[in-house]
């Protein structure tokens, strides 16, 4: 499971949101009518709305899910929040790539040579794999879905985080070399993606028990990948979102579900800072 989350919340950091019209916002190629109620959260005060939206980064388009109280929310938002911005030509990824392991070179040692592959990268290609091999796509994701859409009504869209900040921490993440002797098999792609199929299942439901019982995992397995991948970024937000509350306004923001669940979840931040948010559905 640690290697499933890893991989299934990096799909979006090395895949290229697709080009603004090339699919419908609303009614993505191969949809059917199929309902999904995906959990959305809303945190208020008395000139300013925060909705909190919990994402699944791949999706198959096969269930309505941006209409009802998220496109209410989306449609009244004046602007949209994701985790980062992925640049949007190949050229520019390939560019943030080279100048990322530029700086791996300058900072390496001997005992930790550039070349070697960081384990949060390495599970992002299998995961993006699997999750082909089963109809997902980052195209269809929430992210990809509402980063078109708002383009498309015109509305400023930011990132929480830069794409080479989250290149930098999928390299900080450790790996079965950190640790030979906890190491476990490695699972196979049809494991992953039938592990993926399901959490687009939860995901569709707005299950967060699924998501919180991933997340807990990940801490079980490995404190120093939850920290980074979680806890860390958490706190992070919770501050932007407390700083954004004192400006009038609404306000998407759309990351990954598994910060939206746990004991570290944004919400429990914004509680410890007075902040109370309220589930929408």
């Amino acid at each position: 499971m640690k290697r499933l989350w890893r991989a299934s919340a990096a799909l979006l950091v090395l895949t290229a949101p697709a080009a603004a019209g090339a699919h419908d916002a609303a009614s993505p190629a191969g949809l059917t009518e199929e309902c999904a109620n995906p959990a959305l959260w809303v945190v208020r005060d008395s000139d300013t709305t925060v909705y909190l939206f919990g994402t699944f980064h791949a999706h198959d388009g096969k269930a309505h899910w941006f209409d009802h109280a998220v496109r209410q929310a989306f449609d009244g938002s004046d602007e949209l929040v994701l985790e980062t911005l992925v640049p949007e030509s190949p050229a520019a990824i390939d560019a943030a790539l080279a100048r990322h392991r530029a700086r791996k070179l300058v900072a390496a040692s001997p005992a930790l040579p550039a070349a070697q592959p960081s384990a949060g990268l390495a599970g992002t290609r299998q995961a993006m794999t699997a999750a082909k091999s089963v109809g997902l796509s980052v195209e269809q994701g929430a992210d990809a879905v509402l980063h078109r859409a708002a383009t498309a009504a015109g509305k400023p869209v930011l990132g929480l985080e830069s794409f080479e900040f989250q290149l930098a921490m999928y390299d900080r993440l450790p790996g079965a070399a950190a640790s030979p002797a906890r190491a476990k098999p490695k699972a196979s792609p049809a494991v992953i993606a039938g592990q993926m199929k399901q959490m687009v299942g939860a995901w569709n439901a707005g299950d967060h028990r699924t998501f919180e019982g991933v997340v807990s995992a990940v801490q079980a397995q490995s404190p120093e990948a939850y920290r980074i991948l979680f806890a860390d970024r958490n706190a992070a937000w919770s501050e932007w979102v407390t700083a954004r509350m004192k400006l009038p306004g609404t306000v998407f923001v759309a990351v990954g579900t598994g910060h939206l669940v746990g004991k570290d979840s944004l919400q429990a931040l914004l509680a410890a800072k007075g902040l109370t948010s309220a589930r929408v559905h």
